[in-house]
């Protein structure tokens, strides 16, 4: 409460009249058209890496998935499920660029400075930006699903030996290792690097069942040994 510069009395605040309600007005337009500017620029910009959205009426809208890229690669020993035995491999490889990491930074949530911000990242013990370890480990991922039939993650153990810059082109090799029995198969699980110097090692434990009858499985991309 103020006081009276003549009388030293304390004297109560004028009431809030029509400016203040015209500046809270004006206020909550501003916020109002922040907040829409941000939501329309995100949807903007997961629309560009292909993320979901929503339709006019709030429906979630389909996205289509490419299965095929020109610049993946895959080649694999094995191309029936019966035939999958002790020494079959698959071999995958794609290039990690700029647009793979912000379309996975605003997927997961993983917003980590050493991956999205190059001064900061600069000034770390790696020298610059690298590819987020998750999305590293998604080759393996990739490369499992190129095993003939249809490939169930059961478990995965990995160790992360090195780094992977952003650009660089990683290739995952998969190799049966042990027939586990029920169609089960234990598999080393790797991503080299353009080095080809490992940047991941690991085990998988995989279930292959075969693809359901009638259902012609989309192409995969790359070549087949």
């Amino acid at each position: 409460m103020a006081r009276d510069d003549r009388t030293g009395d304390r004297v109560s605040p004028p009431p809030l009249g029509g400016q203040f309600e015209e500046f809270t007005t004006a206020w909550g337009r501003a916020s109002n058209h922040l907040v829409n500017s941000v939501v329309e620029a995100n949807r903007a910009t997961l629309a560009l890496f292909g993320v979901n959205g929503h339709d006019a009426d709030g429906d979630a809208e389909a996205v289509a998935v490419s299965h095929s890229e020109e610049e993946w690669e895959f080649e694999r020993s094995v191309d029936a499920v019966e035939d999958i035995d002790v020494g079959d491999w698959v071999r995958f490889s794609k290039s990690i660029d700029e647009a793979d990491v912000t379309a996975f930074a605003a997927a997961s949530g993983d917003t980590n400075r050493l991956h999205t911000d190059e001064e900061f990242a600069s000034r770390t013990r790696f020298g610059g930006r690298i590819v987020h370890g998750t999305l590293v480990s998604g080759l393996i991922s990739a490369a499992l699903a190129r095993l003939p039939g249809l490939t169930i993650y059961l478990s995965q153990e990995m160790e992360f030996v090195g780094p992977a810059e952003v650009g660089s082109r990683l290739t995952a090799m998969v190799e049966v290792t042990e027939r586990l029995g029920s169609d089960r198969f234990r598999l080393s699980t790797d991503v080299l690097g353009d080095d080809e110097n490992p940047v991941v090692e690991g085990e998988a434990v995989v279930l292959i069942d075969s693809i359901p009858e009638d259902d012609e499985p989309p192409s995969s991309g790359g070549g087949r040994a």
